[in-house]
């Protein structure tokens, strides 16, 4: 603790340059939930997911329905994340999913079956870190919950006493299981003093980033002009 607030306190002193509240880890490793499309994956660009896969031939404003699966958990049977309390894990997903829901709710109609302009989006929350991943939690779809923290070497771009979050993603054509996008993401803490009061605010902060990046991203593929990207 001690050492957690002499971090929040020189993220004070840098007034004029800041701490931004999450940031892209270096690397990520994958988890399982994409199977055989992790064949398709590149390393990102800026704005990107670290991996991630854009179908060429996809016709982006073709869509003007999204359905939103109820978020899965994929960890490790030897993960702490795993062992987690499984209230706690459902928490965990229910908080992911509600703040994809709110923001592509704002350029999409959200629908509950699959059908004509219906994309299907499926969203896991994970630790990456398996190499057998299992199906484990699946989220209600009520708004709730906050986020998982952990920690890894600097090595990896991540800081020092902060948490991190993990997802994975698949957009296919709701009615013929066309993929039209896939992605791999980390984000761990930036030592922000927003939340700093919160264990689990650093992977809040990466869900909310995820949401509004989603939506940027298929903005920008529809070929809008007024997209704004998010703020890490």
């Amino acid at each position: 603790m001690f050492l957690r607030q002499i971090v929040f306190a020189m993220c004070g002193f840098a007034l004029l340059g800041g701490c931004s509240a999450s940031q892209q880890a270096r690397d990520v490793k994958t988890a399982g939930f994409l199977g055989e499309d992790y064949t398709l994956l590149r390393e990102g660009g800026e704005k990107e997911a670290i991996l991630t896969y854009r179908n060429p031939n996809a016709d982006w404003r073709a869509y003007d329905k999204i359905q939103l699966n109820p978020v899965t958990i994929w960890a490790d049977d030897q993960s702490a994340f795993k062992n987690a309390p499984e209230a706690k894990r459902k928490l965990l997903a229910d908080d992911l999913f509600t703040a994809v829901y709110k923001e592509l709710s704002k350029d999409y109609q959200m629908v509950t079956e699959p059908g004509p302009g219906v994309m299907r989006i499926q969203v896991a929350l994970t630790d990456a870190q398996a190499s057998n991943p299992t199906l484990d939690t699946v989220s209600s779809v009520l708004p709730a919950g906050m986020a998982v923290s952990g920690a890894t070497s600097l090595i990896t771009g991540k800081p020092s006493f902060v948490g991190e979050a993990r997802a994975e993603v698949k957009v296919t054509d709701a009615a013929s299981g066309e993929l039209l996008g896939a992605a791999v993401d980390r984000r761990v803490g930036g030592k922000s003093l927003g939340g700093s009061m919160d264990s689990w605010d650093d992977a809040h902060q990466a869900f909310q980033y995820w949401a509004e990046q989603f939506r940027y991203r298929l903005c920008t593929e529809r070929g809008d002009t007024d997209c704004r990207p998010p703020e890490a």
